[in-house]
C-alpha cells in the first residue's frame, strides 16, 4: 500500500469525517478552512490540484469517484479505521518475525488498550 503524501492525507481525513460524497470544490474549501484554521501562511490551493489528488488517490484504490453527475462526487472506499488496519496487516506481513513485531507492540500498548485487545481476543 503506497504511502500518502501531507496534502492526500489531509483529504482523506476530510472524506472519512464526511459519510457522503462530496466535490473537489467543497474539499478544497474545507483544506483552506483548516488552513486558515492552522495560522498556515499559504496560498489558496487551486481546485486542479484537489482534482490531480484525487486522481491519485482514486489510483491508489482509496477514493471512488461518483460519475453520475456532474461535478463529480468523491468518497472514501474504505473507512479510517479499515484503511489503517490494512496498513498494520501490511508492516506486519513484511516482518520477517511476525511474533517478535506483535510481542513488540503489545508492550507498547497503554493498560486500556491492553484490555481492549483482551476483549476483542475473547478473553477476561
Amino acid at each position: 500500500m503506497a504511502t500518502l503524501g501531507d496534502l492526500e492525507r489531509a483529504v482523506m481525513d476530510l472524506l472519512w469525517e464526511h459519510q457522503e460524497a462530496i466535490t473537489a470544490n467543497i474539499l478544497r474549501d474545507l483544506l483552506s478552512q483548516r488552513t486558515t484554521d492552522d495560522n498556515a501562511e499559504s496560498r489558496p490551493l487551486a481546485v486542479t490540484t484537489v482534482l490531480t489528488v484525487l486522481s491519485r488517490l482514486e489510483k491508489k484504490g482509496l477514493v471512488e469517484r461518483e460519475r453520475a453527475s456532474r461535478p463529480h462526487r468523491y468518497c472514501a472506499v474504505t473507512s479510517r479505521e479499515e484503511h489503517t488496519a490494512e496498513l498494520m496487516l501490511e508492516v506486519l506481513g513484511s516482518a520477517p518475525d511476525r511474533e517478535a513485531v506483535l510481542a513488540r507492540f503489545i508492550g507498547t500498548v497503554s493498560p486500556g488498550e491492553a484490555q481492549t485487545l483482551r476483549t476483542l481476543l475473547g478473553r477476561p
